[in-house]
């Protein structure tokens, strides 16, 4: 019986591993196709974005990704102290994203400020638009915290991290060259749900049960996402985003 026990933990284990390591690499490779063009292949640092904040905003977000490959590596390893450790590091650098999460979109309205608009890139578009970056940073923020909270229940804390890395991919997904600028919001939503009903469907098969924090850590993002195109219009929004975008200068 003890035999029995341990061979079908050892079965769960590699299964948890092949899974989430195998999301870690799906978005690894989301991100190099949606940036490939003008970040990854366009040289890095080299790239010609508009100022030094995107450079560092890119590097650290492709850090994220990189360290989340790694730490469903190390447990792998069974180096769960190693894990741990890095972990703490792991939180330092969620927060430094929060921050330059916010930065960014906050430069992206000053920098519009200053151009024509187009006919598909007035001023309230703008300011809309601002409740799209903010509210995934927002996403991200609150299922980091509580995936750091949750870090002591290996289950919990390995969804919440994965969904709390979803919840930032949409910049990266949306700039798929198969996609144009009218199937974006479709594909960024069917994207997220598609890999919310991956987790589930795992969750099943693997414990019988959907997980309850797979349940609600999906329903915030999925709810949350669409929030934010209905906030963005609001007045109250509209306001906001116009005092932001007079108070903060381009990083130019």
């Amino acid at each position: 019986m003890a035999l029995s026990a341990d061979i079908s933990r050892r079965g769960k284990y590699r299964r948890d591993h092949l899974f989430f390591s195998g999301l870690a690499i799906l978005f690894l490779v989301s991100v190099f196709i949606g940036f490939a063009p003008s970040y990854y292949l366009a040289g890095l640092f080299k790239a010609p974005l508009p100022n030094t904040l995107l450079h560092v905003h890119g590097a650290v977000f492709s850090l994220w990704v990189l360290l989340l490959i790694t730490q469903t590596s190390l447990v792998a390893a069974k180096r769960v102290d190693v894990h741990r450790r890095l972990g703490l590091l792991g939180f330092g650098l969620a927060c430094v994203m929060v921050v330059l999460g916010v930065l960014v979109a906050s430069d992206q309205i000053a920098r519009h400020a200053a151009q024509p608009a187009g006919p598909h890139a007035g001023i309230v578009e703008a300011r809309a638009f601002y409740a799209i970056p903010l509210g995934e940073i927002l996403m991200f923020c609150a299922l980091v915290y509580f995936g750091f909270r949750n870090r002591f229940r290996p289950a919990a804390h390995k969804r919440l991290m994965v969904i709390a890395t979803l919840a930032i991919m949409e910049a990266a997904f949306v700039r798929w060259p198969i996609f144009d600028s009218f199937a974006e919001r479709a594909m960024d939503a069917l994207y997220v749900v598609t890999i919310l009903l991956l987790v589930m469907a795992y969750d099943w098969w693997s414990t019988g049960r959907v997980q309850s924090v797979t349940l609600w850590a999906g329903a915030f993002v999925v709810v949350a996402q669409q929030a934010r195109y209905l906030i963005g219009h609001t007045t109250l929004w509209q306001n906001f985003a116009g005092w932001v975008q007079a108070q903060t200068p381009s990083f130019r």
